[in-house]
């Protein structure tokens, strides 16, 4: 029976004051949180703080997500000592939560089903690298091993294959090579910084962490941005999707060697880059949204500009992609490769285009809308067969509406200032905020202090959901698609490295 007063709800991009929050015993919140998984809802962040050093006591804050009424819940636990009984082997979504908990907070995880921490300790005697992978036994059976460094300039990222001829029947993946101190920087860090390491969380999603941070110092201050402003960070958030997504398309026809799509849709990720940097100067956004605004306006001559250049750019694509579609080996080579079904998504907590693909309708400018969101709508794009093809199409979906949806907006931009006050974040409050990037979902959550200072800050980041998704894509797989699955959810190093 779920107990529903063990939350407090509240508002994505509102904050609440952090003395109402239900505290409760550790059991308690334990049974409350899986109940409300069971129920329906989903984790959105879990994390943990320490009121003092040493033996102080360890307040961990649970957030999740009650898509059907647009609402959030949040609850709070004290723990005491170092043993956490944990949820992951029950609740799978909970799994990498309950492991960065470790990892942090030096716990001792009881009955979890792989207790080591999810990103490799920043003090240990163990060098970084040095993984306990499960092993499946048996003589016929092989180990093949993938990083962490690869061939491209990406991050570092180790994949442990263990296969049975080319069948692979277990992909571990280990993160947390690098360890930038993100987090920790937002808070301790000097103001004017934060935004800046917010635009840097993940390099190709600058306009989805940025919006994200100054949507949350906005709530905590208990204001908002001008509407002309909502609009212009709204049409950067889909400009930043349809680079992500085309550039993705064309990446994949280039896993299965099918050049033409692969080599237009090169060549078209970066007319959509260029298109913001039309809007702001960067190519990736940087510098245009504000806490409290966007730093640049947009005239109408170069409003004019951005459509004829968006309507030239989707043509082209539409001719690009279409070849996809018609081309039989290219649907043989993504069809019924990497499948996630519907309940294994929901139940590991996958969200963005790989839910969407798997078939949950999860989308947060559609179920928990901020920004220009909560008044422009955009069709929510689903598949239902969670292999490479339905992320894949997703992704055209979403081209085709985010273009039509940054259409709208230019045709109609909201007049009015398009910068208010630097907000100042107020006193003893906690808020939660959610953006749709094209991944996924982001969460970022901050809590104030007696004089409005930030006392926490975290940041979960779509990859952090969804490394487990590819992991299990692979099982009962050739390892010879591993390339194409790996780019079918394309997920971010940095973004769970922080």
């Amino acid at each position: 029976m779920n107990d529903a007063r063990a939350f407090l709800p509240l508002r994505n991009g509102s904050a609440i004051p952090s003395a109402e929050i239900p505290r409760l015993a550790p059991e308690r919140w334990r049974r409350a949180l899986a109940d409300a998984l069971a129920a329906g809802r989903r984790v959105v962040a879990m994390f943990g703080t320490r009121a003092g050093p040493g033996p102080a006591p360890l307040l961990l804050t649970a957030v999740v997500a009650r898509d059907e009424a647009a609402t959030l819940e949040v609850a709070q636990s004290e723990l005491q000592g170092d043993r956490l009984a944990a949820l992951g082997g029950e609740c799978p979504a909970l799994e990498l939560f309950e492991r960065e908990h470790a990892k942090s907070f030096g716990l001792v995880l009881e009955g979890h089903p792989r207790p080591e921490p999810v990103r490799h300790p920043l003090r240990s005697s163990r060098p970084i690298g040095s993984v306990d992978f499960p092993r499946i036994a048996g003589a016929e059976l092989h180990e093949v091993a993938v990083g962490p460094v690869h061939a491209g300039v990406i991050e570092p990222g180790h994949f442990r294959f263990q296969c049975h001829g080319e069948r692979v029947l277990r992909l571990d993946v280990a993160l947390g090579y690098q360890h930038r101190g993100v987090e920790r920087a937002l808070v301790a860090g000097p103001a004017q910084r934060r935004v800046h390491y917010a635009e840097t969380l993940a390099g190709d999603t600058t306009i989805g962490h940025a919006t994200a941070h100054a949507e949350l110092l906005e709530g905590l201050a208990g204001t908002a941005a001008p509407v002309r402003a909502q609009a212009l960070r709204a049409v950067a958030l889909e400009l930043e999707r349809l680079a992500n997504h085309t550039g993705d398309l064309g990446a994949l026809a280039g896993d299965v060697g099918f050049l033409p799509t692969a080599a237009y849709c090169g060549r078209l990720r970066g007319e959509w880059l260029n298109l913001t940097a039309e809007l702001c100067g960067s190519r990736f956004g940087r510098g245009l949204v504000r806490p409290g605004g966007v730093g640049f306006d947009v005239e109408p001559q170069r409003a004019e500009r951005l459509l004829a250049r968006s309507d030239a750019a989707l043509r082209d694509a539409r001719s690009a992609v279409e070849l996809l579609w018609t081309t039989p080996s290219v649907l043989a080579r993504f069809e019924e490769v990497g499948r996630i079904d519907a309940a294994t998504a929901r139940e590991i907590g996958l969200v963005g285009l790989a839910a969407r693909a798997s078939g949950l309708p999860l989308d947060d400018r559609v179920h928990q809308p901020s920004g220009m969101y909560r008044f422009a709508h955009i069709p929510l794009s689903t598949w239902a067969t969670g292999d490479v093809f339905g992320r894949a199409w997703v992704r055209w979906l979403e081209i085709e509406r985010s273009a039509a949806f940054v259409r709208q907006q230019l045709g109609a931009l909201p007049r009015g200032e398009v910068r208010a006050e630097s907000p100042r974040p107020r006193p003893d409050q906690l808020c939660v905020s959610l953006v749709e990037g094209w991944r996924g979902e982001i969460c970022h959550v901050a809590t104030t202090g007696a004089a409005g200072e930030l006392t926490a800050y975290k940041v979960v980041d779509p990859s952090f959901h969804n490394w487990t998704g590819l992991a299990l894509a692979m099982r009962e797989q050739q390892i010879s698609d591993f390339p194409l699955c790996n780019k079918s959810f394309n997920l971010s190093y940095c973004g769970l490295d922080l």
